[in-house]
């Protein structure tokens, strides 16, 4: 849910400035929904017109608040988020420093 939401809102070339654990929030629709939704709060650094490297940042800062305040979560941000994140923002890279 975090990997999907910042990839829509890094889509949409728009950047939180300061993706930390306390700046995400996540909340259940409903009782009966199996699934949560995630809420980015506080956009006080964040930043429309995005370039690849101010994506990148994003989730840079992400990844270290998750390694920091969150003890042995290394292989979870690893795998659910950063790295799918990353092949987006190369693919975005590759596809706009092609010549066609």
């Amino acid at each position: 849910a975090i990997g999907k939401g910042i990839g829509l809102m890094h889509d949409c070339d728009v950047v939180h400035g300061d993706l930390t654990t306390s700046n995400i929030m996540v909340r259940r629709v409903n009782e009966s929904d199996q699934y949560n939704s995630v809420v980015f709060v506080d956009f006080g650094l964040g930043a429309m017109k995005a370039t690849p490297e101010d994506k990148a940042v994003d989730l840079y800062v992400l990844e270290r608040a998750f390694i920091s305040t969150h003890p042995n979560s290394e292989s979870l941000v690893r795998t659910s988020t950063v790295d799918s994140l990353l092949r987006q923002i190369s693919l975005t890279l590759s596809f706009r420093s092609s010549p066609f």
